[in-house]
């Protein structure tokens, strides 16, 4: 070892500019653990639903919003705990909100609103923090780096458009520059408008319908319960495969369809327009189409009406998500009356569009508004459009007016935000109401059985069963049972010798009627829609994926007979059987299939 004094003096030198360079080094690498932890747990709340069979409401928005909200927590960690220089985390902040803004302003326009907040601020966050936690101690470009991911996090998105969500909120995108469905229909409208130089469809060549007898006059068919009398179907589909008989593009629009002769009713967009549609129910063309201006769209739902078109009283009633309440002549689609829920209930549109299916009872079209004051319920003059009464019912509603009896009297039954109401047909006061307040959505029609009612509240109040008693003029409305056994959002469900065949969430489901305790669940059909076939008990389900699967209703089990797909593309419309033919549409495509029939007691 050498003894030198120069050599000492030398490798003391040395030694103390390292320890000042990791010293040096120390001070300038981050404290990357907390931003670490912040990550971990946005990616942990994203995943959370999946841990879930069946999510809870609260879960749901967790795993949505949450990432959000944890991601803004790098805000204070990379200003106060990150231990970055001043400047340093001055440029970097500046950065952040520079490059998030420019891209939130190049966005398309469906990716304004929730999408920004579930999907391109939590990766955006995320994309600013993982360079300054795996380059922590690199502090000549580690910032360069940060904001170079925060340009790709927020600026991807710039690259997108927001296609909306599947039942259980995963999200769909396309790139912006894709055509829509949409956009693809339009262009045929155009395409066949050109082809008959702009001459409109000839409704005087088809026979006049009968209006009074429509086989299937409403929402949901005569009493809004899905329930099919005289039908039944084979159950072997690799023997008895069902035909298609037609298939033809639509505008956007979760309407259903109603059915009077050979003719089919419903209603979509069309770019700036919503639009009413008379179909041919044996070829799928357009009879006639009645168009008036307005579009509702939100990013979950997207565009287009949520209602069904009402047969009664000689006419066609049809409401329009963005509010437009109509009366149509059926046969040609001349306007004889309209009228505006903006104007009449004074009042936007709920989050989720206009839903309502009118009601016509009694000369009467009864439409839900959700008005302030007396403004919930509103009933038009089925001739002349006039107001004659309106009343209170909770300020929003996705369900529809339906007619009912109990203990003899009939009146209108109507689900809202505040929970049951029970209307009086003439002046619409309120005849008995049973209270079960909700914050969010309220989607399907009630389910009468007898004097008692099966009603949903939401993905989180499950279902409720109430009874309801009369003595004299005394109304008493009592809850039999609350089951957080089937919870459906906007998917329906049917009662079967005792048991209610339905989703929970989106797996299908049955509970017994008179416990509401679990029978079963287990169908994967994804947010879809049922049928009753009363008379063996059979079920058809469309699927939210556009399957239609047969299904034996049975307490013991799910007993799944036969499927086949039947039309493409996000499926949470309404089926319709009428016969041995069944009609179905979402927001892109109609079509129409022969099915097997077994027996048909028509």
């Amino acid at each position: 070892m050498s003894t030198n004094p120069e050599d000492l003096a030398e490798a003391s030198e040395s030694m103390m500019e390292a320890e000042s360079t990791d010293q040096q080094t120390k001070r300038d690498s981050l404290r990357w653990w907390p931003a670490l932890f912040i990550v971990i747990v946005m990616l942990i709340l994203r995943l959370l639903p999946m841990f879930f069979e069946s999510p809870p409401l609260p879960v749901m928005m967790l795993g949505l919003m949450g990432p959000s909200v944890a991601g803004l927590l790098l805000l204070p960690w990379w200003l106060f705990a990150s231990r970055a220089a001043i400047r340093e985390k001055l440029i970097g902040l500046a950065g952040l909100f520079f490059i998030g803004g420019m891209a939130v302003m190049f966005d398309h326009s469906s990716i304004i609103g929730m999408p920004i907040m579930m999907y391109q601020l939590p990766v955006g966050m995320a994309a600013f923090a993982l360079p300054l936690i795996l380059l922590s101690r690199r502090s000549s470009y580690r910032l360069r780096a940060a904001l170079l991911g925060t340009l790709l996090g927020f600026g991807a998105w710039d690259l997108m458009r927001f296609d909306g969500v599947t039942g259980e909120f995963g999200a769909e995108f396309s790139y912006r520059w894709a055509p829509t469905s949409e956009d693809e229909y339009l262009k045929s409208l155009a395409t066949t408008e050109e082809s008959n130089s702009g001459e409109s469809p000839d409704a005087g060549q088809y026979q006049t319908i009968n209006t009074e007898n429509a086989l299937w006059p409403e929402f949901k068919g005569r009493n809004r319960n899905n329930v099919i009398s005289g039908v039944s179907l084979e159950e072997n589909w690799d023997q008895h495969s069902p035909r298609l008989i037609w298939k033809t593009l639509v505008g956007p629009g979760w309407s259903s369809f109603s059915v009077a002769d050979n003719r089919l009713f419903t209603q979509e967009q069309r770019g700036k327009s919503e639009a009413i549609l008379c179909l041919d129910a044996e070829s799928g063309d357009i009879v006639w189409a009645y168009e008036y201006p307005g579009r509702f769209w939100e990013s979950i739902g997207g565009a287009g009406p949520r209602a069904t078109p009402t047969i009664g009283d000689d006419a066609l009633y049809c409401a329009g998500a963005d509010g437009t309440v109509v009366c149509l002549e059926p046969n040609t689609g001349k306007l004889i009356w309209k009228r505006n829920l903006r104007t009449d209930a004074d009042r936007k549109p709920p989050m989720w569009g206009w839903s309502s299916s009118p009601l016509v009872v009694n000369s009467k079209v009864i439409v839900y508004a959700g008005g302030d004051n007396d403004k919930g319920v509103i009933a038009y003059d089925a001739s002349t459009g006039d107001i004659v009464w309106s009343v209170a019912s909770g300020d929003h509603s996705y369900s529809s007016p339906q007619l009912a009896e109990f203990h003899g009297v009939q009146g209108i039954l109507m689900v809202s935000n505040e929970g049951l109401q029970f209307l009086d047909l003439q002046d619409g006061h309120i005849i008995w109401n049973h209270a079960w307040k909700t914050e969010t959505h309220r989607v399907l029609q009630p389910l009468v059985n007898g004097n008692s009612v099966l009603f949903a509240g939401n993905m989180s109040d499950g279902t409720r069963r109430v009874s309801v008693s009369r003595l004299g003029d005394e109304w008493q409305v009592l809850e039999d049972w609350t089951s957080h056994s089937m919870r459906p959002q906007y998917n329906d469900f049917v009662l079967y010798e005792g048991h209610v065949y339905g989703f929970d969430f989106s797996i299908f489901a049955s509970i017994n009627l008179e416990t509401g305790k679990k029978n079963w669940k287990r169908g994967r059909y994804g947010n879809g829609q049922v049928v009753l076939l009363e008379d063996e008990g059979q079920l058809l389900v469309t699927s939210e994926t556009g399957e239609i699967v047969l299904l034996k209703a049975s307490p013991e089990g799910l007993n799944e007979l036969a499927r086949f797909p039947a039309i493409e593309g996000k499926t949470w419309n309404h089926p319709v059987l009428i016969g041995d033919r069944l009609y179905l549409r979402n927001g892109e495509v109609a079509a129409c299939y022969q099915m097997p029939i077994k027996s048909s007691k028509e």
